[in-house]
């Protein structure tokens, strides 16, 4: 249709063209090829106008820019928010790691990790027995159900904490005995060990953001990148001072015997 169109054009100009120059050459001509009768002849056709600026314009296909059109997608608190999860995720296991280590000081949560065999089934000391901090050398263990007081004592004992509880009644009582030095030096190499271990969990879920926002491409503006990029490192840069704060204080606490 196209072809049709143009090869209409150039014949409407040509015979344009071919009645001016005519008529500088004869009137004559010019008063019989300008003369009504040469265009009404039912095998002729008057040539519709169509202007050669707008042609090519016109012609385009339809959906041309949809084709070529970016969708723009904001990503930047869905990346934001699952960075920070994955963040906190690593802080919160490097806190109950810390909690397992003992210090010279009693604390509830130190047997935590303690798997107790009863009946066949082992489970968390915390699902059978209350932990309670009697004073800052003694811990009390009561159990939920007094027939596993002797499975919980020898859990405790054959745990990596050094502790030799007594019956005392129903529950037992576990005295926490000072620190060696060799032994503050060996704990205080563990809390290094998951302070950097969390550092680089921190760091991956960093990574993984912007990962995110490198795969987004075109999709996501460059300025809009730009900034969740800083907010990303400023999130990194909290929590890594949160678990470095963290093993700090555990540091402190076993130096302190």
């Amino acid at each position: 249709m196209a072809i049709a169109l143009r090869r209409a054009l150039i014949s409407s100009r040509s015979l344009s063209l071919l009645l001016r120059t005519s008529s500088l050459h004869s009137p004559h001509h010019s008063h019989f090829l300008s003369s009504p009768d040469l265009f009404n002849s039912s095998a002729s056709h008057t040539a519709p106008n169509f202007p050669a600026i707008n042609f090519i314009g016109d012609s385009r296909r339809e959906g041309d820019d949809d084709a070529n059109t970016i969708e723009i997608v904001d990503i930047g608190p869905g990346v934001k928010a699952t960075a920070a999860s994955l963040m906190e995720a690593a802080v919160d296991s490097l806190s109950r790691e810390l909690s397992k280590l003992r210090t010279g000081r009693a604390s509830a949560g130190m047997l935590d990790h303690i798997i107790v065999e009863t009946g066949g089934v082992k489970m968390p000391l915390s699902r059978l027995a209350v932990v309670s901090v009697i004073d800052s050398k003694t811990l009390s263990v009561t159990p939920y159900d007094p027939n596993a007081l002797k499975e919980l004592e020898r859990a405790i004992v054959s745990s990596p904490l050094g502790l030799n509880p007594k019956v005392d009644g129903q529950r037992l009582i576990a005295p926490i005995p000072p620190l060696t030095k060799e032994h503050m030096q060996a704990l205080c190499k563990v809390v290094t060990k998951s302070s950097e271990d969390v550092k680089q969990s921190i760091r991956r879920a960093r990574q993984k953001a912007l990962d995110a926002v490198k795969k987004a491409g075109a999709s996501f503006p460059k300025d809009a990148a730009k900034r969740l990029e800083k907010e990303v490192d400023e999130l990194t840069k909290k929590f890594i001072k949160s678990a470095e704060d963290m093993c700090k204080a555990k540091e402190k606490e076993i130096a302190a015997g």
